[in-house]
């Protein structure tokens, strides 16, 4: 729901409908719950992390609600630390909404707390970009990119379309008359960038968007859509039953354990990844930076933290130091691009 722009001519009040009253109540309840909850964590973090030590405590924000692909993140990265005794007291903060850019706005005004790190990536720049958010990366100090996740293209099993070729020709054909969906805003981006591979209009493809990966999967096995772009690890159960088929992974090479042939294997040069980073509020020294990127680094080294890439089906692509702000601008091309390309 936009907010109306302050001293712009509003239409003469309209009497609503008990229902329409009780669906304003819930979407205005709901925006404020996810606004409160923003405002009580930022201010249990400023409190907590005040004059802190990293290794005595260290609060790790995910931009979104539990149980998605920032939270696990942040979790696995609190175990590893707690395991290790990289840092005594580490806390996950959940602060959801508008594609994780309400977290980076709450992260922008803790200049200088270097005891706090907020999980972003792929999502996370896009999202500034599709929303145009005040609060942007160059409002925090990025510290380094962790892993890839790979976007896979499948259809049902029952499909006719056995390769990404076949798939490809029907949308050639006639491209609004393959449906296709995914479980966010990333993965809206691998279609159109497949799209474009192909020849493709993205304007004239049909995309329905769909909320999470379980909902891509019952559009696409109910008949809703013939196809959908989706992560590796949120499809693989289904390929493996044989409920759906995998056509191909998005990904700029073959990937040890998983025998799905490339997009750019099939002559589709797609290879946009779901890449996770970590990044500090603005403001901290060149020592804290480096004190961080070290405990980043030592994160990532262990055991535990390798269990966890083989668990999830990430591909480690550490980045870290001066070579984070070159990648961080080229993807932000990258991803414009591609928003410019459906319209957007």
């Amino acid at each position: 729901m936009e907010t109306p722009l302050s001293g712009a001519p509003q239409p003469p009040p309209q009497p609503e409908r008990p229902a329409q009253k009780r669906t304003l109540s819930r979407v205005i309840g709901g925006t404020i719950a996810v606004l409160a909850i923003g405002v009580a964590s930022f201010g249990s973090i400023s409190s907590a992390n005040a004059g802190q030590d990293i290794h005595s405590s260290l609060t790790l924000i995910a931009p979104a609600a539990a149980g998605g692909g920032w939270d696990t993140v942040a979790r696995e990265m609190q175990q590893t630390q707690r395991a290790n005794g990289l840092a005594a007291n580490v806390q996950v903060v959940n602060m959801p909404g508008a594609g994780g850019t309400i977290a980076l706005g709450n992260m922008s005004r803790l200049e200088g707390r270097a005891n706090t790190l907020l999980v972003g990536g792929t999502g996370l720049l896009a999202a500034t970009i599709q929303y145009g958010s005040d609060a942007t990366l160059d409002d925090v100090t990025p510290l380094a990119v962790l892993f890839e996740e790979y976007d896979v293209i499948v259809v049902p099993a029952d499909s006719p379309y056995e390769t990404l070729s076949d798939l490809v020709a029907a949308w050639q054909e006639n491209p609004g008359a393959v449906p296709w969906t995914g479980g966010g805003s990333f993965d809206q981006l691998v279609v159109t960038d497949l799209a474009l591979a192909a020849g493709i209009n993205p304007v004239d493809t049909t995309y329905i968007s769909s909320d999470g990966g379980g909902e891509a999967v019952a559009a696409l096995l109910n008949g809703t859509v013939q196809a959908a772009a989706g992560g590796y690890p949120d499809n693989i159960d289904q390929i493996q039953s044989g409920r759906l088929r995998a056509l191909a992974l998005v990904a700029e090479e073959p990937v040890p354990g998983i025998d799905i042939p490339t997009a750019r294997e099939q002559g589709f040069d797609i290879t946009l990844a779901n890449w996770r980073m970590l990044a500090a509020p603005a403001g901290i020294t060149g020592d804290e930076a480096g004190e961080l990127t070290e405990l980043i680094e030592d994160t990532l080294a262990t055991p535990e933290w390798t269990s966890a890439v083989e668990r999830y089906y990430w591909t480690e692509q550490v980045i870290t130091g001066t070579d984070v702000a070159p990648f961080l601008a080229q993807e932000h091309t990258r991803i414009t691009r591609l928003y410019e390309e459906m319209g957007q």
